[in-house]
C-alpha cells in the first residue's frame, strides 16, 4: 500500500472534522490546504461541511 503523507493528512484532518474535534480552519491547516480546497475535498469524500443532528437544525429553526 502506497499513501503519500498528503492523503493521509488529509483523511485524518476530515476524520477529526467530521467528529467536531477540529474546526474547518483546523482541519485545513493539519491538511495542508485552503479553507475552500478543504470544503471542496470533504464534499468528494462525501463528508458535510455541516455539522449539525436534526435536533440542532430544528432547534434553529424553532430560534430564527
Amino acid at each position: 500500500m502506497n499513501i503519500e503523507a498528503r492523503e493521509i493528512a488529509f483523511i485524518l484532518a476530515a476524520k477529526l472534522y467530521e467528529d467536531g474535534k477540529l474546526s474547518l480552519g483546523q482541519a485545513a491547516e493539519l491538511a495542508g490546504v485552503s479553507k475552500r480546497t478543504l470544503m471542496e475535498l470533504l464534499g468528494n469524500y462525501d463528508v458535510s461541511i455541516f455539522n449539525y443532528d436534526a435536533q440542532e437544525i430544528e432547534g434553529d429553526f424553532k430560534n430564527a
